[in-house]
């Protein structure tokens, strides 16, 4: 089962699980709470709203799996984002593991970012 998100470039929030949609719905919630709380220090956006987040799954005993990505390869913080994003999903009630894996395939690019980040870094 999968959750459709209204915004045309968010990331694919799913659940391959037998979990009740109710479930899904509130992990979903409050992963996504969770992943606005974790900010690129040097842009004034979450990494949700930015767009750095592409894939987040669910299974069965509520394991997360994380597909993301960074602004730039060379971003100051690359080794620590990963564990700034699985901290705080691990704190979500029901989440029993988080395993964060950082990709950039297809590179980020500033499409990706939502509205809220668009007015935020004043980028219309």
């Amino acid at each position: 089962m999968s959750t459709d998100t209204p915004e045309p470039n968010a990331p694919a929030i799913g659940a391959q699980s037998g979990l009740p949609p109710e479930e899904i719905d509130r992990l979903t919630d409050d992963i996504v709470m969770a992943l606005k709380s974790v900010y690129d220090p040097e842009i004034p956006s979450d990494i949700y709203e930015l767009g750095l987040i592409y894939r987040v799954e669910i299974d069965d005993d509520r394991n997360v799996a994380i597909d993301m990505t960074l602004t730039a390869p060379g971003c100051p913080v690359a080794g620590e984002m990963p564990g700034w994003v699985e901290n705080a999903v691990a704190g979500v009630a029901g989440v029993q593991s988080v395993t964060v894996n950082m990709t950039f395939d297809p590179p980020w690019d500033q499409s990706r970012m939502s509205d809220e980040a668009r007015v935020a870094l004043d980028m219309w």
